[in-house]
């Protein structure tokens, strides 16, 4: 393959104009497909296979004017003085309920008076509004219509405030990219020594970018896309697009220290490097396709969306960045020189790491085994009105319910009888209510509800509890082990459904599929390193490494969300379970990137040692220029990732935290300390790997050994193992 790239490197750079003017028209191509072609994009979330999925799906059937999978609000009435009841109070709520069914998009809304929807000391009152559409599909003036109405009551004396999904903000794109793209420019500056050279990567980067969003945004006319989708491919092309361009441009600026033409030096650079490149985002590429284990739609087109821009990331890098360098040339070479061999950060660093190997490997080990005990304690759940920030309107509408009505008012289940032709329906329904009454956790059981053919009854449970407690997961997994038998006596299917139950649902789906995702993951991506660099002990070294990273970053979020360390640092108001989607979204991304540490580093000791070079000296040269890439990539993304940091939301809190200190460890502590010294113990017992396996295993010569030699243009005396 090394030659293959090196020819495609040397294509690129002659014929740099025609490479250019062709990824020029494709990026146009793509931009004027994502104008004309692009639909809006859904947040709808379904969970096939699932028992709440099975209960939204019947009562879309049974009952589609109940909107029950529809965006809804909840309005909520409190009286500073006496109580809702009041004539005062009670005509300014009877206007704002009666303005609410003529807002737009409505499909019902329920009187407090009539609903039962004041609370026991009468000083609260909520008005339930349904829609017909999706929380993502409501347009401005429908959610408007809550702001006037919420305005209207406070001028009447009356604290109101507004939650539900209606009010939830849209994903959208953050603006810590631009923060990122700054950090980058500095960062790639002082790594590459030449404005120019870093201009490069981030050129290649964003048209790259802009091709992936451009795809995804067509994508949307012939598939349902989610609104953070973009968003990932967005974050994660860019992350990887400018690694690879990285990499390939410091390789081509070594490479013109030893050779004249910069033509050929453009060529071994993607023939060695572009190596790293090809194996590093094949590795990417699956970790997101993976996530379509899970079973979740939305999640599945997350990850095929992001590795389709790694994808262009990679073609980019091998093809439209050496045309670029074409243009550049010999000006694309640092300005000053590089310190000498004998100096430098990373020469100390790797040296002190390679002689004492030992107690630096058990410290490193040690330290991150301590910070992945919190992790033990990891509790999973989804965000609702309770994880707001707390001077939110979503939030005051939360706490103003549990004060009124209780805590699991704000998570009701949806139990839902499919019932046989010929019973009474009635009767059945009622005999359900009266069997979950009895239930521990059970606050409350609403009438039951029948449809006008008598197939079908619908019961609102309140639980005792709220909603992201484990008490009331208890419940839910209670009421359906009372629902099989009921059914079973009944001839009645029973499900339980609700915002609640399928968040609990997809909580214990994703948490059945960390571990199988983990191991595909991990699992192919040996055989993928094992292909690269013909050893049984570096990819054991990388998936290792990569689960320390992973315990150690599970412990810190659970420790700085869950257990509230250092809250008052990161501004966390209040702890709750882990966001669902968090754990099997890092493990994704934190792979890549630490794959990408992992093939850039060893890459280039594997090239020294190839190349002759003694073990110990093979790792010191392959990690002195390997590290300053490794330092560079590293930088930049946690700088971007620490930016979310400063949401007001915790849950984002919670990502920017999971990758920046993800990032953090497995390049400074996992890559450029214990595979240091793991590589110095084992000598060349590193690259073992059995004849038999040898000769099964295709040849790719990821450190260009093939390639042209020009070992006469390099400096006299000067090994190009370590060079």
């Amino acid at each position: 393959m090394a030659g293959l790239l090196y020819r495609l490197g040397r294509f690129s750079f002659r014929h740099r104009r025609i490479v250019l003017v062709l990824w020029i028209a494709l990026l146009a191509a793509f931009g004027v497909g994502a104008a004309t072609l692009s639909q809006s994009t859904t947040d709808t979330f379904s969970l096939p296979g699932t028992e709440a999925q099975q209960g939204f799906d019947l009562l879309d059937e049974r009952f589609p004017g109940l909107s029950a999978d529809g965006a809804t609000a909840q309005v909520v009435f409190a009286a500073p003085e006496g109580k809702v009841t009041d004539p005062q109070y009670r005509s300014a709520i009877d206007s704002s309920v009666a303005e609410l069914g003529r807002a737009p998009d409505v499909a019902s809304v329920r009187d407090p008076f009539q609903g039962g929807g004041v609370s026991p000391d009468g000083s609260i009152a909520y008005a339930e509004v349904r829609y017909d559409l999706q929380p993502d599909e409501l347009g401005d003036p429908a959610r408007e219509a809550l702001t006037t109405v919420a305005a209207n009551g406070e001028r009447a004396g009356l604290q109101v405030e507004v939650g539900g999904t209606a009010v939830q903000p849209h994903p959208e794109p953050p603006t810590t990219e631009v923060i990122g793209l700054a950090v980058a420019v500095v960062v790639l500056t002082a790594a590459l020594g030449s404005l120019l050279a870093a201009g490069l990567p981030l050129l290649t980067a964003l048209i790259g970018v802009g091709i992936g969003i451009s795809g995804v945004a067509i994508s949307t006319a012939f598939f349902e896309l989610s609104s953070t989708t973009s968003i990932l491919a967005l974050m994660l092309g860019l992350a990887v697009a400018i690694d690879y361009a990285l990499f390939i441009v410091t390789r081509y600026q070594h490479e013109l220290t030893v050779t004249d033409d910069p033509e050929r030096a453009a060529g071994r650079a993607v023939g060695t490097a572009g190596n790293a490149v090809v194996f590093a985002g094949a590795t990417v590429i699956v970790a997101l396709v993976a996530l379509s284990m899970a079973g979740i739609p939305m999640l599945t087109a997350m990850g095929l969306a992001a590795a389709g821009t790694v994808a262009v990331a990679v073609l980019i890098a091998l093809t439209l960045l050496p045309a670029m360098l074409g243009f550049a040339g010999r000006r694309a070479a640092a300005r000053r020189p590089r310190r000498s061999r004998g100096t430098g950060l990373g020469k100390r660093w790797v040296t002190f790491v390679t002689r004492r190997p030992v107690p630096v490997l058990l410290i490193a080990v040690l330290a991150l085994g301590v910070a992945a005990v919190p992790a033990t304690d990891l509790r999973l759940g989804m965000p609702d009105g309770g994880t707001a920030p707390p001077e939110s309107t979503e939030r005051k509408a939360y706490d103003l319910l549990s004060e009124g009505f209780g805590p699991g008012f704000n998570g009701p289940l949806l139990v839902v009888a499919d019932l046989e032709q010929g019973q009474d329906a009635q009767r059945t329904a009622q005999a359900l209510r009266g069997d979950l009454a009895d239930l521990g956790g059970v606050a409350r059981v609403g009438p039951p509800m029948v449809d006008p053919a008598g197939e079908t009854a619908v019961l609102n449970v309140i639980p005792a509890s709220s909603p992201s407690s484990p008490e009331t997961e208890q419940l839910v997994r209670d009421i359906r082990a009372h629902g099989q038998d009921f059914g079973s006596e009944r001839g009645a299917e029973v499900f339980v459904t609700g915002q609640t139950a399928m968040d609990i649902d997809t909580s214990d789906r994703l948490s059945d599929a960390l571990l199988p995702y983990l191991a595909v993951v991990v699992g192919l991506a040996f055989l993928l390193l094992m292909v690269v660099f013909r050893s049984v002990v570096v990819p054991i070294k990388a998936a290792a490494g990569f689960l320390l990273t992973i315990g150690a970053t599970f412990g810190a979020v659970v420790a700085v969300f869950q257990w509230g360390w250092l809250d008052w640092l990161f501004g966390v108001e209040q702890t709750a379970p882990i966001m669902s989607l968090l754990p099997i979204f890092m493990i994704g991304v934190l792979f890549g990137l630490a794959m990408d540490y992992q093939v850039f580093l060893v890459t280039r000791m594997r090239e020294a040692h190839v190349h002759g070079a003694e073990p110990t000296e093979a790792v010191v040269g392959g990690f002195r220029h390997g590290s300053r890439v490794i330092t560079a990539a590293a930088l930049i993304m946690i700088s971007v990732f620490a930016g979310f940091i400063a949401s007001d939301e915790d849950t984002v809190k919670s990502v920017g935290l999971a990758l920046a200190f993800g990032v953090l460890v497995d390049a400074f502590v996992v890559r450029m300390t214990i595979v240091p010294a793991v590589m110095s113990l084992l000598g060349r017992a590193s690259w073992w790997l059995p004849r038999w396996l040898g000769r099964l295993l295709p040849r790719v010569d990821v450190e260009g050994a093939s390639l042209p030699d020009d070992s006469a243009e390099r400096e006299p005396g000067v090994s190009a193992a370590v060079r």
